[in-house]
Formats: structure tokens, C-alpha cells, sequence
């Protein structure tokens, strides 16, 4: 599988060497970033880190993990609406949320280009930390290191697949373009055996734990095993899904001991309820440099204090509605503005603006809301918020879901219940009671509605409606009615990819 970015990526440039900004990338102090007088290495991990860096600098990407990233994980789900005004976004957006997106659609091409770019910098690190030999390092840390960089690359590949099926694997750099040769798509079968690969090795090399005062957000066995799992879930492989699971559940790192609300607040970063998250930072003097824009493109579109942002991914309708009655997830998920009878709060707070007066729309996704302080001293956009990708309430349901799978009713009993154990925490007696029923088509619904309310918002649901098989179903009933099981649950191959391959790219069905 040696293989080439030419006619994938436009203008990528080979990373030597980590910039000021990579070395930041890991510091989520508030009140400043790392120095050459603090920088952990030489007294931390290794000398392989100015090449791990670059890549993990990457996942900050806008092309990674903000505007397309939010448009196909969540706008296109049922869970959420693209909110701001209906001209804002243009047709690229309204693609995203009303189907079909278009091969020639901007942020479509912008996810391709955004995830190979990070396969990019993989292949990089990994070329240095083989090919450099003035580096003094034991063969564990070597491994390690590279087994961060496998980690960050099967993430890549997973979210590839899941986005557009068929791909090309990439996993080297050509020094000379004119030995790059053409390299066909892989299935999705040869696509997960490539990032099983890669995840077992990570899962082998990769620490149990780092200190996290030097180290917050370093990837970890828990991580690897994690995302194995749910590359696992996604085939259907339910025994391997359940023994992934079962190693983090077991690994002594991490537990439900967060409780929800904080979970996705600044003191809720990098916490016991985290295994793999982006990590971000700003100051009042870099305020955009060291974080992310995540939070920034679903902030409150208002004025004032409520300038937060372009007001997209808002919660929907029909998510609003899943919620069993008291639900406290709901209050920490579904920001509501005021109205011209009802006064709102944030969970600050602070009195909401009238919609529609103040604010183009009812509802906004309360969990990429940072703290008032922060918001009045850094920046109104919240660039030093964390992304969630891979949380342990996952690992659980996961758990969960596949032993049903596998007939273990009490097993996926005992999981589901502990995740509605700790959102009940605080609420009135009788909110969320245990689930009882050991049918297993009962108890997959049941394990299924979990997931939609403790994950909602959370880039989960469209993955999740497509593996079960029900996404026209339920994107019907929330009025999506554009959308087709046979073209939709993938997104169309990028025209400019297929224009650079010299059309040997194929487009995927109904496209």
C-alpha cells in the first residue's frame, strides 16, 4: 500500500519540523502557554514528539474538526438543524441538511482534504522518527510514539470511511513526484483491516496513563482500545467490540464519577469521563492561535454578550422531544432563548435574548457554551473550548449494545443503567428508572435511545441511525424527507478528486 497525496490533496506541505503553534497544542493552562523555560521534553515523554506534534496539531484543524466536520456529523443527522439564518451557509450547508450533498459541495471536499491532510503528517512523523538517526531514544519510547501516530491515523482513515466508503489508503510520502503512481480505492472491509491494524498496534505500545499536569490529552491504551471498540461496533464484530470495551471498563482509568453538567465545561476537560478529545487553548493575548473554532461556529448569533458566534448546529425539533420527562441532560444540552412571555437562562445564568427579536432561533447547543469569565476576558467565539470525540459513557454503551448483540441481557442491563444512574444524579425521584426488560429487541431500543440522549449533539447520531439501518426512518419522520438509504448514508466522492485522479476515482452509488 505505498501510496500517494497527489491527486488527493492540493499544496500540502511536508512537516519537518513542529511550528511554535504545535508546541502549544497540548497546554490547556489558561493563563498562558508552553515556553522553551517549561516545554516538558527533554524531562518528558520523548524526543520523537517534534514530529508526533505535527500531527496532533492537525485534529484543530478547520477542514478536521470544525465546519465540515459539524455538517456531516451532526447538521446532516436528525439531532440537529443548521440554525442562523436560512441564507446563511449557502447551498453547501442546506446540502448537508436537506440532501443530497453534491459532488462539487465545498465543505464535502474540505472533510477529503482535511482528514488526508492529517494521514499526511502521520506519514511524516512516522518517516522521521524511522529514518532520523541523530535521535537518542530506547525502543519503547520509538514505539510509543509511533504508536501515537497509528492511533491519529486509523481516527483518520475511520472517519474517511465512515464519510465516503470507498478510499484510497495512504501510507507513505513520495519524495519524488514523478515515482507517485495511482492508487485505487480500497473497500470498507480492507479500509477497517487497515485501521484495526493500526488501533491494535497503538492499543499494545501506548501507556495506560500519562501525568496529565505535563501531558493533558497524550493518547493512552484506554484511547486505542476504545476506538477499537467502536471501529468493532460499526462491522457488527460484537464479540470484539464487547473484550475492547471491557479492557478500558476494566483498566482502572476511568469511571461515570463526572457528573453530566460538567463534563463538557472547561474544568470537565481531559477528566476520568475522557479518552481521546482535542485539545485547545487561548489567552486573552493569543486568542484564536492555540484553539479551535468548533465552539466559535455554534455559539449564540446575537449582539452584545450574545455576539458568540454564527449560530449553526442548533438542536432540533424532534430531539427536543426524545427526552423523558426531568431528563437533566436536557437542560445541559439544549440552550433556549427567551421568549416575549418566558424568561431563560444559561447554565450561568445569565438571561437569554428574545427570539426572534434578539436571536434567529429558539434553541442552541448548550454544550459548546464556555464560561462567562472566559467569554469577557479572551473572546466572545470560546476557541479555548475542547472537542469531545471519544467519551467512557461510550465505551459503556458500547459495551452494552454489543452483549444484547450477543444474547448477555444482564451484562448490557448492568452497563445501560449506569450510564442513567449518573444522569439522574441531582433529579427528582422516579426520573429515568432502571431498565427492566431482558427482550432483546426491547432492550436494543432501549440501549439505542441511550445513546441518542446521552451523545445528542455529539457528531455520534448520524453514524449511529446508518449502522442501525434505520436513517431513512427517522430522518423522515424529522422532515428530512430528501433523504435515501441507497445514496445518503455516504457522502458523494469530492468532483475535484475525481478530476485530479483523471476520473479513475469512482463515484459512490446515486451520486
Amino acid at each position: 500500500m505505498k501510496t500517494s497525496l497527489k491527486y488527493i490533496i492540493i499544496s500540502l506541505t511536508l512537516v519537518l519540523m513542529i511550528t511554535t503553534g504545535c508546541k502549544r497544542f497540548l497546554d490547556t493552562q489558561r493563563q498562558g502557554a508552553y515556553t522553551a523555560d517549561n516545554y516538558p521534553y527533554p524531562g518528558g515523554s520523548g524526543p520523537y514528539d517534534q514530529f508526533i506534534f505535527a500531527a496532533y496539531n492537525d485534529l484543530r484543524s478547520y477542514s478536521v474538526h470544525v465546519d465540515g466536520f459539524v455538517n456531516a456529523t451532526s447538521i446532516r443527522s436528525d439531532d440537529a438543524d443548521k440554525g442562523s439564518t436560512p441564507a446563511d451557509g449557502g447551498a453547501d450547508v442546506a446540502q448537508m441538511e436537506n440532501f443530497p450533498v453534491l459532488p462539487t459541495n465545498g465543505r464535502c471536499n474540505a472533510l477529503w482534504t482535511g482528514f488526508y491532510g492529517l494521514i499526511n503528517k502521520c506519514n511524516s512523523a512516522l518517516i522521521n522518527i524511522d529514518t532520523i538517526k541523530n535521535i537518542t531514544a530506547s525502543e519503547e519510547i520509538k514505539l510509543q510514539s509511533i504508536a501515537e501516530v497509528k492511533f491519529l491515523r486509523g481516527y483518520a482513515y475511520f472517519m474517511l470511511v465512515r464519510l465516503f466508503g470507498n478510499i484510497p489508503i495512504i501510507d507513505t510520502i513520495y519524495a519524488n513526484v514523478k515515482e507517485q503512481p495511482f492508487i485505487p480505492q480500497s473497500t470498507p472491509a480492507q479500509v477497517f483491516e487497515f485501521i484495526e491494524m493500526e488501533l491494535n498496534f497503538a492499543a499494545n505500545y501506548l501507556p495506560l496513563a500519562w501525568d496529565k499536569a505535563k501531558f493533558p490529552g497524550r493518547l493512552t491504551k484506554g484511547a486505542a482500545n476504545g476506538l477499537l471498540a467502536k471501529v468493532y461496533l460499526t462491522q457488527k464484530k460484537w464479540s470484539q467490540a464487547a473484550a475492547a470495551a471491557q479492557l478500558v471498563m476494566n483498566s482502572g482509568q476511568y469511571d461515570l464519577s463526572v457528573n453530566y453538567s460538567d463534563i463538557f465545561s472547561e474544568q470537565g476537560e481531559n477528566s476520568k469521563e475522557s479518552l481521546f478529545e482535542v485539545q485547545a487553548t487561548a489567552t486573552p493575548s493569543i486568542t484564536q492561535a492555540n484553539g479551535i473554532q468548533y465552539a466559535s461556529i455554534q455559539g449564540v448569533r446575537g449582539s452584545g454578550i450574545w455576539n458568540n458566534g454564527w449560530g449553526w448546529n442548533v438542536p432540533s425539533d424532534v430531539l427536543e422531544a426524545a427526552y423523558e420527562p426531568g431528563d437533566p441532560r436536557k437542560a445541559r444540552t439544549i440552550l433556549y432563548s427567551s421568549t416575549g412571555t418566558v424568561k431563560n437562562y444559561s447554565m450561568y445564568g445569565e438571561e437569554m435574548p428574545v427570539y426572534p427579536s434578539q436571536v434567529p432561533n429558539p434553541r442552541y447547543n448548550h454544550k459548546v457554551l464556555g464560561e462567562p469569565s472566559l467569554r469577557n476576558t479572551i473572546s466572545r467565539g470560546c476557541w479555548w473550548m475542547n472537542v469531545r470525540l471519544l467519551r467512557y459513557a461510550d465505551v459503556v454503551l458500547m459495551y452494552a449494545e454489543a452483549q444484547n448483540e450477543l444474547g448477555k441481557s444482564n451484562e448490557a442491563l448492568n452497563a445501560v443503567n449506569s450510564i442513567r444512574e449518573r444522569a439522574r444524579r441531582g433529579a427528582a425521584a422516579g426520573v429515568l428508572p432502571n431498565i427492566t426488560t431482558t427482550d432483546q429487541a426491547q432492550l436494543r431500543n432501549a440501549i439505542r435511545q441511550e445513546r441518542r440522549i446521552e451523545f445528542a449533539m455529539e457528531h455520534e447520531r448520524f453514524f449511529d441511525i446508518v449502522r442501525w439501518g434505520i436513517a431513512q426512518q427517522v430522518m423522515h419522520v424529522a422532515g428530512k424527507t430528501n433523504y435515501l438509504d441507497s445514496r445518503d448514508g455516504l457522502l458523494p466522492i469530492p468532483q475535484s478528486q475525481i478530476d485530479l485522479s483523471n476520473k479513475r476515482l469512482v463515484q459512490n452509488p446515486g451520486y
